[in-house]
């Protein structure tokens, strides 16, 4: 009877160590602050003309935005890299 037990906990306690290595993991994305140059970390952010407007490009991975201001859930500012210049994100994309 101490064998199946002994299985159980073997199984529990792997999965205990499955989670605790999982939520190790890189740094989830965050809200940009104003003022700050951010670094994205989503594949690719859309900048938009105004929040939900029309697409005027898109930066990708490891480029950068300045967050000049907020507003529900968007931040506009200056879009570097390929874009090179003012527009609107989706916040929360951010490293």
């Amino acid at each position: 009877m101490s064998a199946p037990r002994t299985v159980r906990c073997a199984a529990f306690a792997a999965a205990v160590g499955a989670v605790l290595l999982l939520g190790s993991g890189p740094a989830r994305a965050a809200d940009g602050a104003v003022g700050t140059r951010e670094t994205v970390c989503a594949q690719d952010l859309f900048v938009r003309t105004e929040p939900v407007g029309a697409w005027m490009g898109t930066l990708y991975k490891g480029q950068t935005f300045l967050v000049e201001s907020k507003q529900s859930g968007w931040a506009y500012g200056f879009a570097y890299g390929n874009i090179n210049r003012r527009g609107w994100v989706q916040d929360g994309w951010f490293c």
